[in-house]
């Protein structure tokens, strides 16, 4: 039996943080030691990182739906300075510069934003958004040198004026500013950022930092935030896995992680970091995937994300912030190239275009599988975060002894009285965690309650991660002891409440719930002195019960994993209803657009409307309580010519560079002598609105693509297959085709790539060959209520 006792919460510290709307701001949104508090409740952001400027403005409105459909209720985004001020004073906010638009754009959609003003914002960006010509100016950068400031107050003075009107306090989106990035012995420098920031007319609830390597940040000024990744791109190559990385896997009250940004401080920091009980534990950069820098190439599987985002809300966070949560690109319209590179002095060479960062959403908009298994996640903090965010953390009497421990189940509570969840995590990247045989849990809960669960010691497979219930209202005067299954979301509807619950794979579903209950539905129901117990032996989308218990009625839906992992929850034609897709599902205004990448795609709605109309909408049938629609596939384009030009290649020479001494890139002209292929696009596969993505296997270390001369992508070689979308470039595709340049590797330079992943970069050192070139393409279809047939 595993045993932990919770904790009683700590008081609450507040009016001490010069935070906080106005009583005069449409709404009323203040933060304390504990968590953020929004029109009164508490609040637990998610908050997913998209960079406005590395993506064509035509597609922001799309992108944004799709971030807000992965629910995401919060955005953060750079401001790049060398970006608007290529040119020392010539400021620009134009085009896909242009952060007034995007902004607005947040609001119209009802995502609320926090700018990271910089002026020095890293994300793998030339000189960390500096300008070029400011390391022509007598002055000391990230400092409160007068010649310094007195670059920077222009550059600010035009954000205001970029976002007026914007602020919260104006009824606009914009709830927070963060002040610099990672910089952590200059707490003077960052209150004066805000002071400036302030005086020139940006306001916000919400001032923050990043904090992580015990950064000295001015108390009470800024809120700290921390991060956590499951790899790394910033260690040497030949470190192997990155080890550090386990901390994120456990459950602890600590915040801090010294890696993120080591490799770029002078000195490591020594002090002891904020004061960590006057702030709520609020993240930016839980890692979202991990970028690719040329000497280290990690590949992170959607588990390394999922688990990480877990552990983290185990551990006490109320804000859960995710870089990046959509990829993008690196400008090439410049007049320097703008990624981070052994040029500028940086320890790592990273793609001169790509900043894809295997994503929940890709480089193109690309859906990955960290986009539907995230959402489940965030499902639940919609529904049950107000609640999570004032339970303080406990954790077991037996804890795991180091980061090498690999045997002991990690486990916590969070709870408050006589409600609680209780987290899971099973799982751990590059090592099998075990399974764990007859696990039960007992949690004495602050109020003097003891709950044990489940009924049955039960076996926790590898890699299972989950969190349960502890006291969860149903509605009708009911609520659950506990439950074997995850919290997912709950539904008004006419008849009551409905409460939705996910299976978790290999663990029955099971609920109990004190007195005798009344169950109409499929499950096995025992009845004791305790209560009444429910097993689920087939969760699905038949698996719905009706509690009735002495007060009122309860519905529950028991979802299996699988199920979960396609649900939404969407508001469309008058009223809030799930809906189960493989596909992307995005709500706007009266009509819903799905982007289609599933072999068999369908939508399945509850409750569900008299009829859906558009092109390519089945007739409907009954899937349990469901009624589910079939849609036609995505058509299967014409292929590509793929014809070798030049099949001899010679690898770019083993060379080291920054300050690191780092395996560097292949150069520009070392891609003169690349095996060079072109790739001829019919013109009728871009046709349409939908993206259309060109998948291309190789073997070799890196690869560029050109349309007539001009570098559009570029690739390191870690694993999976490099995707390029053409619908931004779709007239020159038809024009030029595209040109694809793939180098071999010297084996004497030292890259990393997954241990499992080695001999496909083995093979680039005698081989460079593009294998196969495949157009998918990802169509639109907008369904309706009523009106006539249409097409996406």
């Amino acid at each position: 039996m595993l045993s932990l006792h919770a904790h009683a919460a700590s008081e609450v510290l507040a009016g001490h943080l010069p935070m906080g709307s106005s009583a005069d701001a449409p709404h009323q949104l203040t933060v304390d030691s504990q968590s953020l508090v929004r029109d009164g409740r508490p609040w637990i952001p998610v908050m997913g990182e998209f960079h406005f400027s590395r993506y064509p403005a035509a597609e922001w409105r799309e992108e944004l739906l799709k971030i807000k459909a992965g629910g995401i209720d919060l955005l953060a985004t750079y401001l790049f300075w060398n970006q608007h001020e290529n040119e020392r004073g010539t400021l620009r906010f134009d085009g896909d510069l242009d952060l007034r638009r995007f902004v607005r754009l947040c609001d119209e959609i009802g995502l609320a934003m926090v700018v990271r003003l910089g002026p020095w914002s890293h994300g793998e960006c030339r000189n960390g958004g500096h300008p070029d010509w400011l390391s022509e100016v007598d002055c000391a950068p990230r400092t409160d040198d007068p010649a310094y400031l007195a670059l920077v107050e222009p550059y600010y003075r035009r954000i205001a004026h970029e976002l007026r009107g914007l602020f919260h306090e104006d009824g606009g989106p914009i709830i927070a500013l963060q002040v610099e990035n990672e910089l952590y012995d200059q707490p003077g420098h960052l209150a004066t950022l805000r002071r400036m920031a302030e005086e020139y007319g940006m306001q916000a609830p919400l001032w923050t930092a990043t904090a992580w390597g015990s950064a000295d940040i001015p108390r009470d000024t800024l809120l700290p935030l921390y991060g956590g990744y499951p790899e790394v791109f910033w260690e040497d190559a030949g470190i192997g896995p990155a080890r550090d990385m386990r901390r994120h896997y456990f459950f602890t009250p600590i915040r801090d992680d010294h890696a993120i940004g080591a490799d770029l401080r002078a000195v490591e920091a020594t002090g002891p970091g904020p004061d960590t009980s006057r702030y709520p534990y609020a993240t930016c950069e839980l890692g979202g995937g991990m970028a690719i820098a040329y000497h280290r190439r990690p590949a992170v599987p959607v588990e390394d994300i999922t688990s990480l985002a877990l552990a983290k809300l185990g551990s006490g966070s109320v804000w859960q912030g995710y870089y990046m949560y959509h990829g993008g690109s690196q400008r090439t319209d410049l007049k320097e190239p703008n990624q981070e590179s052994h040029d500028t002095g940086y320890p790592n060479d990273m793609p001169t275009v790509t900043y894809d960062f295997q994503a929940p959403l890709g480089e193109y908009g690309q859906v990955r599988p960290a986009f539907h298994a995230l959402r489940l996640q965030h499902l639940f903090l919609h529904s049950y975060g107000a609640d999570l965010a004032r339970m303080p953390l406990a954790l077991p009497d037996t804890q795991p002894d180091s980061l090498d421990d690999l045997a002991t189940l990690r486990w916590a509570v969070r709870s408050a009285g006589g409600q609680g969840f209780l987290f899971v995590n099973n799982h751990q990247p590059h090592d099998t965690l075990p399974d764990h045989e007859g696990v039960q849990f007992r949690v004495h809960l602050d109020g003097g309650r003891t709950v044990t669960l489940p009924a049955q010691p039960v076996r926790v497979p590898s890699g299972a991660h989950f969190v349960w219930p502890i006291g969860l209202d149903l509605g009708g005067g009911l609520r659950l002891d506990w439950a074997s299954a995850q919290p997912a979301t709950r539904l008004d509807t006419e008849t009551g409440t409905l409460t939705v619950l996910a299976a978790v794979d290999g663990i029955p579903a099971t609920l109990s719930l004190n007195g005798d209950v009344q169950v109409e539905g499929p499950a096995q129901v025992e009845r004791g002195t305790d209560g009444t117990l429910i097993t689920v032996n087939e969760p699905g989308t038949g698996a719905l019960l009706t509690l009735t218990g002495p007060s009122g009625t309860a519905r529950v839906l028991v979802l299996s994993h699988d199920d979960a992992l396609r649900l939404n929850r969407i508001h469309f034609d008058g009223q809030d209803r799930l809906a189960l897709s493989d596909d992307l599902v995005l709500a706007d205004g009266d009509e819903l657009r799905l982007q289609i990448a599933a072999p068999a795609p369908s939508l399945a709605l509850l409750p569900a409307p008299a009829a859906l109309h558009g092109d390519g909408v089945g007739q409907p049938a009954q899937d349990g309580v469901f009624t589910r629609w079939p849609l036609s596939p995505a058509p299967r384009l014409p292929q590509p010519a793929l014809r070798c030009l030049q099949s001899d290649a010679v690898a770019a020479p083993a060379r080291t560079g920054g300050s690191h001494l780092r395996a560097s890139a292949p150069r520009d002209e070392d891609f003169d002598k690349a095996a060079v292929y072109q790739v001829d696009v019919p013109e009728a596969a871009l046709d349409g609105e939908g993206e259309v993505l060109l998948r291309l296997r190789y073997t070799g270390d890196a690869a560029r693509a050109y349309i007539d001369g001009q570098l559009v992508a570029d690739h390191f070689w870690y694993g999976p297959e490099w995707e390029i979308g053409l619908r931004r470039f779709a007239d020159a595709v038809r024009r030029h085709g595209i040109e694809i340049r793939v180098l071999p590797l010297d084996p004497a330079s030292d890259i990393y790539v997954n241990p499992s992943l080695r001999d496909g970069l083995e093979a680039a050192h005698t081989r460079a060959e593009v294998e196969t070139a495949e157009l998918v393409a990802v169509p639109r279809t907008t369904v309706r209520t009523e009106g006539a047939s249409l097409s996406g």
